[in-house]
């Protein structure tokens, strides 16, 4: 019963913490993503309801991303007022040492980045779809446009007078998958229909094959072929850009749709690294609190407080710093995906591991 009441008291302590925190992050990431939004929309006669409507979109997706640093200052916070108020001393007369109370908090952690990998993230993939497809609509160049959905790739452009609007089932390495282009004229009239089973879209110049096309002129005339030459304003490294942010992408999705995805274009290499951040992200959030505990406990006296707070602040920059650029020489190929997002972790487990057996026998 005492250490039940103890436990909870310290949990409670530990989730006002993480609150306070989480809440200075949004309203902080509100007001900077607003400005950047009112920049965003200046030149369009939107008033202030748009902007802060995408604010509030897009802000569950940072707050997921900065979770750590979170995480980390939520622990030192709670950690720096026990200490404070010598809630440490009382807690080791019933026999609580320092590595007990951090494995409650890390387990909260812990639980706390499951249930955002569970419950929130599949709403901000939503949202961050909304976000986009919004922010997209006004884009200056609407003339030509690309977007994936439901029903494959979509395509809008512009070439002389002529609008093709082009759609496909999906995109397998350069070959757009069963193809239909629809041709209008400056009045908005369908003049030509081309349909084919793929089209190779390496450049501009496109080779369509297999399938036929329809003149919707006087007659209508149907015409066969087996390769056709199509010019586009499209082509393979452009059509990336619709695939490049997988934070549309819910960790539902990633794993159990993963071979859907690839065959609709998104790159198996993309898919397969976010997989494992979000997989990775419950144990980074317990290594936080761990690396926030080993700061924050080493310091005997008050005025050292200070000194190790500031130092730990700095290690966590350092660390998440390390961390985007083992990410960024994996998706270079520098070395091996998997280890790209896991190696972070696992350096940061082993220094951990050490500053724990050290706060735990003080």
């Amino acid at each position: 019963m005492k250490n039940f009441v103890i436990n909870k008291y310290l949990t409670g302590e530990f989730l006002k913490s993480f609150l306070n925190v989480l809440l200075i992050f949004c309203c902080a990431g509100l007001v900077m993503n607003l400005f950047e939004e009112i920049n965003y929309f200046r030149k369009y006669d939107v008033g202030m309801g748009l902007p802060i409507q995408l604010s509030f979109m897009i802000i569950p997706s940072i707050i997921i991303n900065m979770l750590p640093f979170i995480l980390f200052l939520s622990s030192m916070w709670v950690l720096v007022k026990l200490k404070n108020n010598r809630d440490l001393l009382s807690l080791r007369t019933f026999g609580i040492s320092n590595g007990k109370f951090i494995f409650l908090f890390s387990s909260i952690a812990f639980i706390i980045g499951i249930i955002i990998l569970t419950a929130l993230n599949p709403i901000t993939s939503i949202a961050v779809k909304y976000y986009e497809d919004i922010k997209g609509s006004y884009d200056l160049d609407k003339s030509h446009l690309a977007s994936i959905g439901g029903n494959g790739i979509w395509i809008k452009e512009k070439i002389g007078k002529n609008i093709n609007i082009i759609n496909s089932e999906e995109l397998m390495g350069n070959f757009l998958i069963n193809v239909s282009i629809y041709k209008f004229n400056e009045n908005n009239l369908l003049i030509e229909r081309t349909e084919a089973k793929q089209a190779n879209i390496r450049d501009t110049t496109w080779l369509i094959e297999d399938g036929y096309t329809i003149q919707f002129q006087d007659k209508n005339i149907k015409n066969d072929f087996e390769n056709l030459i199509f010019y586009s304003t499209f082509n393979r490294e452009k059509l990336n850009s619709i695939y490049s942010n997988l934070d549309t992408i819910s960790f539902y999705k990633l794993m159990t749709k993963s071979e859907e995805l690839i065959a609709r274009g998104y790159s198996s290499k993309l898919l397969k690294e976010k997989k494992h951040f979000y997989l990775s992200l419950p144990f980074f959030l317990v290594l936080m609190v761990w690396l926030s505990g080993i700061f924050t406990l080493n310091s005997n006296e008050r005025r050292q407080n200070t000194y190790y707070v500031f130092l730990s602040i700095i290690t966590c920059v350092v660390i998440f710093y390390f961390k985007n650029f083992s990410t960024a020489l994996g998706a270079t190929e520098k070395i091996p995906l998997l280890l790209s997002v896991w190696s972070p972790v696992i350096i940061l487990f082993l220094f951990c591991s050490v500053g724990m057996i050290q706060i735990n026998e003080k």
